[in-house]
């Protein structure tokens, strides 16, 4: 019993240092682009071929989506995000091995938006990939983790079915 007590704060403690570190990370990358966007006074910061980066703020949620400037409407979009991130922490706890990391990408990335929203009530984007003229949505690293989360998810899900269904087929009867 001692021992999986341990082995649980263990878990704990893991987890919530991963989360930590995404949060760490998509932090960094936002102050440090607002603090280069106020430096250049609203220009590229920088481009390439593929890759540009300048700052825009969005007030909807995953890739400016439900953009709005109603502040009702901003703030039920804020309040419902953060009845999904309760949700995803309680999947967390309920779920193990890499479903639970991958709820754990879902969940720092998330925590990342959500401090933004709360703080400067909009989210620092400013990832923009694009081929020619073709531009992806602009994103930042909270974005990142939360879509490799989803796909891992997405993943594991196809992975399970497919077991289950090699484990029908082999208990039929002949």
């Amino acid at each position: 019993m001692l021992n999986a007590t341990i082995m649980i704060k263990k878990n704990f403690l893991i987890n919530s240092f991963i989360i930590f570190i995404i949060f760490l990370i998509d932090r960094i990358s936002k102050i440090y682009v607002i603090y280069l966007d106020n430096k250049f006074n609203s220009a590229e910061i920088f481009s390439s071929k593929f890759l540009n980066v300048y700052l825009i703020w969005n007030k909807g949620i995953a890739f400016g989506l439900f953009s709005a400037d109603n502040n009702n409407f901003y703030n039920f979009l804020t309040i419902f995000i953060f009845i999904i991130i309760l949700i995803i922490v309680y999947m967390i706890f309920k779920s193990e091995r890499v479903k639970r990391y991958a709820l754990i990408m879902i969940l720092g990335g998330a925590l990342g938006n959500l401090f933004d929203r709360i703080y400067y009530k909009a989210v620092p984007d400013f990832l923009d990939f694009h081929i020619g003229e073709f531009h992806w949505f602009i994103f930042n690293f909270a974005d990142v983790f939360i879509t490799s989360g989803v796909f891992f998810m997405i993943l594991i899900e196809f992975i399970g079915n497919n077991k289950k269904r090699e484990i029908w087929k082999t208990l039929k009867f002949y």
